[in-house]
């Protein structure tokens, strides 16, 4: 199976003011954001990625079209990569949730939190984690995809993979415009980069040098 890479949207202003987005519409990448994903389409399209996925958000999506374009490739639109539903929070401050009891959960024990009127991480990680495994069976041994998603559901998809409690996720970095790599086989999955920022060095799978 491929070399997969996990790439986190890059900064808009709900990041950059400490809100939650969650999945609401017209979040935007703002000028910081757009020259993360010009840095990301640089340095990773001499890699010879077979396809570039993304979540349906716009703030994914618009990170993903520099290195679409760069490589001669549509943008595939998965709604499983989709950002976790969190339901009542979005649009609130980070500083004003994490003073709810909730956070407490939500930081130590959240296998068992479910977002008031979202989605559970259990659900968001199933969701994420039935996605890939359909994008990866679509590919050949040693190609390479992209896929573009958001922060919690990359850092429950790694979990996952590296046989994680869910309970440890929120251990896992994912900052904006990050990469996440893991080598997938049927012998096995290995982590080669978690959270790695521009400039990239990336093994080319053999026989697939650019």
């Amino acid at each position: 199976m491929p070399l997969l890479l996990l790439i986190r949207h890059g900064e808009n202003e709900f990041v950059k003011t400490g809100k939650m987005a969650g999945r609401l519409p017209g979040v935007h990448l703002n000028e910081h954001g757009q020259n993360q994903a010009s840095e990301l389409a640089e340095g990773l399209s001499k890699l010879p990625i077979k396809a570039v996925y993304s979540s349906p958000m716009e703030r994914a999506h618009e990170t993903a079209l520099p290195l679409a374009a760069k490589l001669g490739l549509e943008i595939q639109i998965r709604p499983g990569l989709l950002e976790t539903n969190i339901g009542d929070w979005s649009g609130e401050e980070l500083k004003k949730v994490a003073k709810l009891p909730a956070w407490k959960t939500v930081q130590q024990r959240p296998s068992l939190f479910r977002f008031p009127n979202g989605e559970s991480f259990v659900e968001c990680q199933t969701r994420v984690v039935g996605e890939i495994e359909t994008i990866l069976v679509e590919h050949k041994d040693n190609e390479i995809i992209a896929c573009v998603s958001h922060a919690d559901p990359i850092k429950l998809l790694s979990a996952y993979y590296l046989g994680m409690p869910l309970d440890h996720f929120q251990r896992l970095a994912c900052e904006t415009a990050s990469v996440t790599a893991f080598m997938i086989s049927a012998h096995g999955v290995v982590l080669l980069k978690l959270n790695q920022k521009y400039p990239f060095n990336f093994p080319v799978p053999p026989g697939k040098k650019k």
